[in-house]
C-alpha cells in the first residue's frame, strides 16, 4: 500500500493541460504522429500482422489549455491489444475503435485517427509468370464526434505512365521522316500499329480513398480498390521481372499513354462500375502524383466529391460546382 505521503504526491500533482489558456482560442486538431505499432488487421478475407503508422487528434476548446499526450499512446496500446488478442479488424475499422476511445479519454467533441499499414501482394508477372511480392499501403480513418462516425478506407500503389504528349510529337517527328523516305501513309501507319512510339514516362503513385456512410453493407476490399488503381495508369509495375515482362509492361505502357488528369479519371470510372452498389452519399477521393523524369518537379492531380456527384457528370459530361472534400464528409451528420 502506498504511504500517505506517495498519495499526497500524487493528488497535489497539477494538471496543467486543464487551466485556461492566455489566449483563448480553439484548436482544430492536437495530438500525435508518427506512432509506430505492429498490428493484426483484416484485409481480403486474410488477417495479417503489419507495421502500421498511426496519427492521433481531438479537438482543443478555448478554456482548456492542451490535451494529454500520454494518453493518446494508453489508447492507442490498449485497443492494439484488444486487436492482437481478440478478432482482427479491417483498418478503418480498427481506426474507428481508437478515435471513440481517444474522443472518450480526452474529452474532445471530435477525434480523428488514420492507420497507414504496409502491406504485401503476391503477383505473377505477365509474361514469364514469375511470383513476386508487391507492397502496397492501406489507410483507414475514422472521425467520431457528437454526430455520430465516420469512416474511410483507401488503397495507395505504384504504376508506370507514359506522356501522350510527347509521344504525339514525337510520332509526328517520325512520321515527316519516313514520308520523306518514300513511305506511304498507309505504310507509316501500319509502322505505328507494329511498332510502340516513344515517349518519356514517370513512376505514378495513385491514391484511392472511399468512404460507406455508416450502415452501408458494401464490403469496400483492398484488392478491389488496389485493382481500380493500378488499372488507371499506363502499366502496372513489378518488383521482379524477366527480360519478357519488361518488354510487356513498356510495350504495354507506350500502348496507352496516359496524363496525370487521365490516371485520375480512370480511378473515379473504375470506382463507379466496380462497385454499382455503393450508396450515393458515398465519398470517393482519387489522387495521382507523377514523378517526372525530364522536369525537376512532379504533377499532381485529384478529384473528390460524392459519388451522386461523380455517377452525375460520368453520365452526362456536364462540370459539378459542388466539389464535397473529404473533411466536409468526415464531419458530416451521420444520419
Amino acid at each position: 500500500m502506498a504511504s500517505r505521503r506517495e498519495r499526497l504526491s500524487v493528488i497535489d500533482i497539477p494538471d496543467v493541460q486543464a487551466r485556461v489558456p492566455e489566449t483563448r482560442v480553439s484548436l482544430s486538431r492536437v495530438g500525435v504522429t508518427g506512432v509506430e505499432k505492429i498490428v493484426r488487421i483484416k484485409a481480403n478475407g486474410e488477417e495479417q500482422l503489419y507495421h502500421a503508422a498511426l496519427e492521433c487528434y481531438v479537438d482543443l476548446n478555448p478554456q482548456q489549455m492542451g490535451v494529454h499526450m500520454s494518453r493518446f499512446e494508453e489508447v492507442v496500446n490498449e485497443a492494439i491489444e484488444h486487436v492482437v488478442i481478440g478478432e482482427a479488424f479491417m483498418a478503418e475499422t480498427l481506426a474507428a475503435h481508437i478515435a471513440e476511445r481517444v474522443r472518450e479519454r480526452q474529452g474532445g467533441m471530435r477525434a480523428e485517427v488514420t492507420i497507414r499499414a504496409r502491406y504485401p501482394e503476391y503477383k505473377l508477372t505477365p509474361v514469364s509468370g514469375v511470383k513476386t511480392q508487391e507492397l502496397y499501403t492501406l489507410i483507414g480513418t475514422a472521425v467520431s464526434s457528437e454526430r455520430g462516425l465516420r469512416r474511410l478506407v483507401g488503397v495507395q500503389a505504384q504504376g508506370m505512365t507514359a506522356c501522350p504528349c510527347a509521344q504525339e510529337l514525337i510520332a509526328d517527328s517520325a512520321r515527316e521522316r519516313l514520308l520523306a523516305q518514300g513511305f506511304t501513309d498507309d505504310e507509316v501507319e501500319r509502322v505505328f500499329e507494329a511498332v510502340p512510339v516513344a515517349t518519356h514516362n514517370q513512376r505514378g503513385i495513385g491514391t484511392l480513398y472511399v468512404g460507406c456512410p455508416e450502415g452501408c453493407d458494401v464490403e469496400l476490399r483492398a484488392e478491389t480498390l488496389l485493382a481500380v488503381v493500378e488499372a488507371s495508369m499506363s502499366s502496372e509495375i513489378f518488383e521482379l521481372m524477366k527480360r519478357s515482362d519488361e518488354r510487356a509492361v513498356v510495350e504495354k505502357a507506350h500502348r496507352r499513354p496516359r496524363f496525370v488528369e487521365d490516371c485520375v479519371r480512370e480511378m473515379i470510372r473504375g470506382v463507379v462500375s466496380s462497385l454499382p452498389a455503393l450508396d450515393d452519399e458515398a465519398f470517393v477521393m482519387a489522387r495521382q502524383e507523377n514523378l517526372e523524369t525530364i522536369h525537376q518537379h512532379n504533377v499532381l492531380a485529384e478529384r473528390y466529391g460524392l459519388l451522386a456527384e461523380l455517377r452525375a457528370e460520368l453520365e452526362s459530361g456536364t462540370h459539378s460546382s459542388r466539389h464535397v472534400t473529404m473533411r466536409e464528409w468526415l464531419e458530416s451528420p451521420c444520419a
